[in-house]
């Protein structure tokens, strides 16, 4: 499921909604502000009940989605878990 889920995030349309945001936050993580090796955090997942998925990483709201550097996205995830929304 992990190698999935990368292969997804090589798709067009994350890579143009993950530079969207990246351009909406500066190009800064907003935890630390460091601009080197960012990504962009879902801050809930949504999963779509009546076809057991979660919703693609480009479908979701642009409020859902933060820039943060790899070290804080990697602490983060540690740290808390991640609520997952059921629709």
């Amino acid at each position: 499921m992990v190698m999935e889920y990368l292969k997804i995030l090589e798709d067009i349309r994350w890579k143009s909604k993950s530079l969207q945001i990246k351009s909406r936050d500066k190009f800064k993580c907003l935890n630390c502000g460091n601009t080197k090796h960012l990504n962009v955090h879902h801050r809930q997942y949504h999963y779509i009940t009546k076809i057991s998925r979660y919703k693609n990483p480009w479908d979701y709201p642009e409020d859902i989605l933060i820039t943060l550097c790899r070290e804080c996205h990697l602490i983060g995830h540690k740290k808390y878990k991640i609520p997952t929304i059921k629709i």
